[in-house]
Formats: C-alpha cells, sequence, structure tokens
C-alpha cells in the first residue's frame, strides 16, 4: 500500500472517530430538551391528545376554496357532468378533517382549562355540518366581495382576475370561512386560518371581526382588523390601514377580553393607505372618507372627510443645487 493511500485510509478513520464524538454529545442535548418540557410552560404540548394539524387546516382551507369557487381552484376539469361528482367527493372529504381537526381543539381545550365534557367529537360533526351548510351563504357574501372589488377597481379586468390573484379578496375569503367558525365558537383552527393567511398577503384580519357585504381591501398589505371591530357595508379600505385598540393597562388584560376594543366602521365608509383608526368607542359615520395617514381616536359624524394638511415640500433645480 502506498503512503498516500495510506494516509487516505488513515483520514477516513480520523473522520469517522470525530463524527462519533460529535454525535455523542447529542445525548446531553436530548437530556436537557426534555427537561425544559417538563412542567407547565407555555412552549411545549406533551400530552395524550392530539392537537389539531396546521398543515390539515390549510388544506381544508384550499378545499373550502375549489368549492366556494367551482372550476378556479381545482387541478381538474369541471363541467356540467362531473360537477356534482366533484363538489359531493370534496364536501364528504371536508366532513371527515374537520370533524377530526374541531373534534381535537375542543378536546384540547375541554384538558387544559379543565372544563366540562362537551362530547367534542359529537361537536366536532355538527360544527363541521354547520360550515358546510353555509357555504351557499357564504358563496353570496363573497360574490358581492367580488362585485365590488370590480365596480371600484379600474385595474380589475374580470371577474376571473379577482378571484385568482387579488391578495384583498384571498383574505377575504379566509376570513368569511374562519369567522364562521369563530361564531360557532370553535378554537384554535380560526386563528390558525386567519394568521396562515396573514403570512401569504401581510392581510391581519382577527376571525371575531364583524365585517359586512361588498367589503374591499385595496392592495392590502399591512392591513390590520381587530377582533372586536365592526364594519358596516360597501366599505373599501386601502393598504396599511389599521383599525385597532388602544394601549392596555397592565394587569386589565382578562378585564379588557370581553369589552369591546376595535372601531365601528359604517355604510359606504372609505379609509385610504396608512389612515389608523383605534378604540372600541371610536365609531366613523357613514358615507365618510378618511384620507391617508390620519391618526383617529374619537367618533366622527356621517359624511365627514378627514385630511392632513399638506406638508410644505421644497422643490430644487439639482443642477443649481450643485
Amino acid at each position: 500500500m502506498s503512503n498516500e493511500h495510506a494516509h487516505d485510509k488513515n483520514a477516513c478513520r480520523s473522520e469517522s472517530v470525530a463524527y462519533k464524538q460529535y454525535r455523542s454529545r447529542l445525548h446531553d442535548i436530548v437530556d436537557r430538551v426534555i427537561e425544559e418540557c417538563d412542567g407547565d410552560r407555555c412552549n411545549a404540548h406533551i400530552d395524550y391528545e392530539q392537537l389539531p394539524s396546521k398543515t390539515a387546516v390549510i388544506d381544508i382551507l384550499h378545499k373550502l376554496r375549489e368549492v366556494l369557487f367551482p372550476g378556479y381552484f381545482n387541478d381538474e376539469k369541471l363541467d356540467p357532468v362531473n360537477l356534482r361528482y366533484f363538489i359531493g367527493k370534496t364536501v364528504s372529504e371536508l366532513f371527515d378533517t374537520l370533524s377530526e381537526q374541531i373534534a381535537r381543539s375542543i378536546q384540547h381545550d375541554c384538558i387544559k382549562f379543565n372544563l366540562e365534557c362537551t362530547h367534542c367529537n359529537e361537536r366536532g360533526y355538527e360544527n363541521a355540518l354547520a360550515l358546510l351548510d353555509a357555504i351557499p351563504e357564504l358563496q353570496s357574501k363573497l360574490s358581492t366581495d367580488i362585485m365590488a372589488v370590480a365596480e371600484g377597481d379600474p385595474a380589475a379586468k374580470s371577474y376571473d382576475e379577482i378571484i385568482f390573484s387579488y391578495p384583498g379578496m384571498f383574505a377575504t375569503t379566509v376570513y368569511r370561512i374562519a369567522h364562521k367558525l369563530y361564531s360557532l365558537g370553535v378554537p384554535l383552527l380560526p386563528r390558525i386560518m386567519s394568521e396562515y393567511v396573514h403570512g401569504e398577503t401581510g392581510i391581519d384580519i382577527h376571525p371575531g371581526a364583524d365585517i359586512g357585504e361588498r367589503f374591499v381591501i385595496d392592495h392590502g398589505t399591512g392591513v390590520v382588523i381587530g377582533e372586536t371591530a365592526i364594519i358596516s357595508n360597501n366599505v373599501r379600505i386601502y393598504q396599511g390601514v389599521t383599525l385597532g385598540a388602544l394601549s392596555v393597562p397592565k394587569g386589565k388584560i382578562e378585564e379588557m377580553k370581553d369589552q369591546k376594543r376595535h372601531p365601528t366602521i359604517e355604510d359606504d365608509v372609505i379609509i385610504y393607505a396608512g389612515a389608523t383608526i383605534l378604540g372600541g368607542d371610536t365609531v366613523i359615520g357613514a358615507r365618510s372618507v378618511i384620507g391617508g395617514n390620519v391618526w383617529i381616536t374619537e367618533s366622527l359624524p356621517p359624511d365627514t372627510q378627514v385630511l392632513i394638511e399638506s406638508a410644505h415640500q421644497i422643490y430644487r433645480n439639482k443642477k443649481a443645487a450643485s
């Protein structure tokens, strides 16, 4: 054997020994991770009942969109002959997956908070059926949202474009699904849904918000709508709008949970980019127009226009300045 080959063999043995030494340190890491899982820590769930699956919940959203908008988000072609088969198959699959995930979320809360048994499996069936039964109602509301987008956005070339590609439409669709589950008292799942679409679009709508028909989010990035916000019909908001709560005093969190903390927006209001409206007692009257970047913490009567006075801008000739 040449010296070169002997050197290569020794190098391989040396690497193998080093690998074993490094791997042997994993035991200590595992032990310390497990130690951190003991007790009532907030960042571990080690128990015999299973939490809802985020992957399954996202899959539920995609399947629901296939039913809410038949022919848009499914891979296969839909025609009048196979439509009943496709809808029947998808709704059946949704019932099984939804009922399981709802039951898991209810069971988790029941055990975690030591609640009386409410028959989580049966409630899973009932709530899954209630959401599926509400699909025609959701379709009707979403159709008003689509038409409102088309009527107010010259860039919208068709309903197809709005359904396929508008982030505001996607966020509104998921909100309407999550809000129905929220109103049924289903824990965890509505927030998983709303935070998923928040990550996808930059639009943060709490499922507890109450939003009427013909709702439009234009562009959408940075929009925040809080849990107790009430938005009436035919409201249009632009990117960066916040319908939020005033700062909660330290130690008052539990007390404030059941109180209205976010504003009410009446019919036919337009809120332009960057506007911030705060407070549970704040009501923006019907047909008002809220200009960009304003800050509002008090109620406004109907037909009010709020604008910021234009800043004094300086224009200079670049060549003269140099």
